[in-house]
């Protein structure tokens, strides 16, 4: 005969395992707080490239720069990303946008004349670097992070636009991509490439250029010791005479376009500007000198060698209205601004 009993207590077993499985799990768990799921560690990645209508074939997306980094490694980039990093390294991210601009379409011209030359024995394998002595400054995103802190993911957008937003655009001479070159500040006019390099160039002329005391170090002051400036001073220029008191050492100064010093002679020895600031790193050649017995006095106006689009120069013409086509032709002179390629 059948009997119901053991069943029942089967049953009866079931429903209480099911009943006391899930205290037993909290049980087991003690007395730990539910964890959220971990979020990735924020990144340095900034932004450095924007869509644009321009972007396609023959625009800064479709075309590709070899540059030899610090470490000596070569990267291929896209003109977009590379000008990203020589945007921002070269010009400071708080500046006006029609600045940022100009700067981007500069620093383009200038990177598409470089390819245009061929191999640099400087960096035979790439078609850049980023040695500024060499080709243009460059600053990698994770740095540029670190560098501007709270405000990178602004200061990259604003960059990153002001490179899309001229996508494809070039200083144009007779059609050709022109040797773009640029500085810092000037001390009221550019200079002519002549007047610093010895050659003459037909885009690189003196013109006006806006910028003042606002520019950060415009007036600066080097002081050199006078038995320091004699011996670095002879070392290059064994036969200058710098006997006698130091004031009665310079005489017959030179001046250039904008003021600064062409050449000047220097213990009966004509020397040029650029030449002495390379030899006392100053930031200019624009400078006027003084001198008695305890040191030789040089006082500096501007930043950089002085031909071209001054940096300072364009953000005060931006400030005051010009757009960054009206920037660019008014630093070179002659040329038009378009397509540096056809799609």
């Amino acid at each position: 005969m059948w009997n119901p009993r053991p069943v029942a207590a089967v049953a009866l077993l079931l429903l209480l395992a099911i009943f006391l499985a899930p205290l037993l799990l909290l049980a087991s768990s003690g007395d730990r707080v539910p964890q959220e799921t971990p979020q990735p560690a924020p990144t340095a990645t900034l932004p450095i490239q924007k869509p644009t209508a321009q972007s396609g074939a023959g625009g800064d997306g479709a075309t590709l720069v070899r540059v030899t980094l610090p470490d000596g490694t070569v990267t291929a980039l896209t003109l977009a990303e590379y000008l990203w990093r020589v945007v921002a390294a070269e010009m400071p991210a708080s500046f006006e946008t029609e600045a940022l601009r100009a700067q981007a379409v500069t620093a383009r011209t200038y990177t598409l004349y470089q390819m245009g030359i061929g191999q640099n024995p400087n960096h035979p394998d790439a078609d850049m670097c980023t040695d500024i002595s060499c080709c243009q400054a460059y600053l990698s995103p994770e740095e540029a992070a670190e560098r501007w802190g709270d405000q990178a993911a602004q200061w990259g957008e604003k960059i990153a636009r002001a490179v899309s937003d001229t996508d494809g655009q070039a200083i144009l001479y007779q059609g050709e991509p022109i040797d773009a070159v640029f500085f810092s500040s000037a001390a009221g006019r550019t200079l002519d490439a002549v007047e610093v390099w010895g050659g003459s160039v037909p885009y690189l002329t003196s013109v006006e250029s806006p910028e003042g005391e606002e520019v950060p170090n415009y007036r600066t002051t080097v002081a050199v010791p006078v038995e320091e400036f004699q011996t670095v001073f002879l070392t290059q220029y064994p036969d200058a005479d710098l006997s006698g008191a130091p004031g009665d050492w310079f005489q017959t100064v030179v001046p250039v376009s904008s003021g600064g010093v062409a050449t000047v002679e220097v213990g009966g020895v004509a020397v040029k500007g650029t030449e002495l600031r390379t030899l006392f790193g100053l930031r200019s050649a624009s400078f006027s000198v003084s001198a008695d017995g305890e040191a030789v006095t040089f006082s500096v106006t501007g930043y950089g060698h002085g031909v071209g689009m001054s940096q300072y120069g364009a953000n005060a013409m931006a400030k005051a209205g010009s757009t960054w086509r009206e920037i660019l032709t008014h630093y070179y002179t002659g040329v038009t601004i378009g397509p540096w390629a056809e799609g």
